[in-house]
């Protein structure tokens, strides 16, 4: 029964976070208008509605105009479902396990909209680290998930500042090679930012979720996750070359939590 709760406990909460990614980059409001077809405008009927199951019975379609409804919908419903049923097979039904699972479907949610739209917003990167601070078990918890939090946020931040660094510097010798005498008054070179400022706060909402060292593993296997990606995208075009990286540091804070007792079991024996 408990884990039945939890599947669609998350199936719901994936039905409002379909809401958030749709209309929070279009600057819409999440509460005050009900659900409506995107394409015909009409709004839905609650039946309409049903986490997963109104997508299959409609065949993907609308039912008022036919159009199609992006596969996005039920497969962001099925994966909340799945986040929260695996959390709780391994932790139980708790309040701090929602909180934990409210985080991480959060990330989820930033993570589609760092993938559709190359942008992650602060209000959803704010609250995925306010639910991982929140979600320990007492109060000398919440006090080390904010100090991890902290640690992580920092380190992210420096992290930033000396790959800006190097790839401006490189830029800029690049550029010196030609220069005319018309631009060497002006700089022919861009400044390169290496990572947003959303990755920052992934990083600290990492921290409070998995501690230091679980978070450097986190860290490690989300640019192996991106390594294949980024050697496919290389031949493509500038716009094509950006890769979202906060899907990858997501996949890899979930899975990382699920499976922290082996991985520290093996960084125990081996260092």
């Amino acid at each position: 029964m408990e884990l039945l709760i939890a599947f669609i406990l998350g199936l719901l909460l994936g039905s409002f976070l379909n809401v958030v990614i749709l209309r929070l980059p279009q600057d819409e409001s999440i509460v005050h208008d009900f659900s409506h077809c995107p394409t015909c405008k009409n709004t839905l009927k609650p039946w309409h509605n049903i986490p997963l199951f109104s997508w299959i019975f409609l065949r993907g379609k609308c039912a008022f105009c036919g159009s199609k409804i992006s596969f996005q919908y039920p497969l962001i419903e099925l994966i909340s479902g799945l986040v929260f049923l695996a959390l709780v097979i391994k932790f139980g039904l708790n309040i701090p396990i929602l909180l934990i699972g409210f985080s991480f479907l959060t990330l989820l949610g930033i993570s589609m909209i760092d993938f559709k739209y190359k942008m992650v917003p602060d209000s959803l990167n704010l609250l995925a680290l306010v639910f991982a601070i929140l979600g320990a078990w007492n109060i000398s918890g919440v006090v080390i998930n904010f100090q991890n939090a902290l640690l992580f946020a920092g380190g992210f931040t420096l992290l930033r500042f000396a790959l800006s660094y190097m790839l401006t510097a490189s830029a800029h010798r690049d550029a010196k090679k030609t220069i005319t005498s018309w631009s060497k008054n002006y700089h022919t070179y861009p400044f390169i930012e290496a990572m947003g400022e959303g990755d920052i706060m992934v990083g600290a909402t990492m921290g409070a979720l998995l501690g230091v060292k679980l978070a450097l593993v986190g860290i490690f296997l989300s640019a192996l996750l991106a390594l294949p990606v980024m050697l496919f995208v290389m031949k493509g075009s500038k716009e094509q070359q950006r890769v979202p990286f906060v899907p990858f540091l997501a996949i890899a804070t979930f899975a990382v939590y699920l499976f922290d007792s082996p991985i520290l079991r093996y960084i125990e024996a081996n260092y």
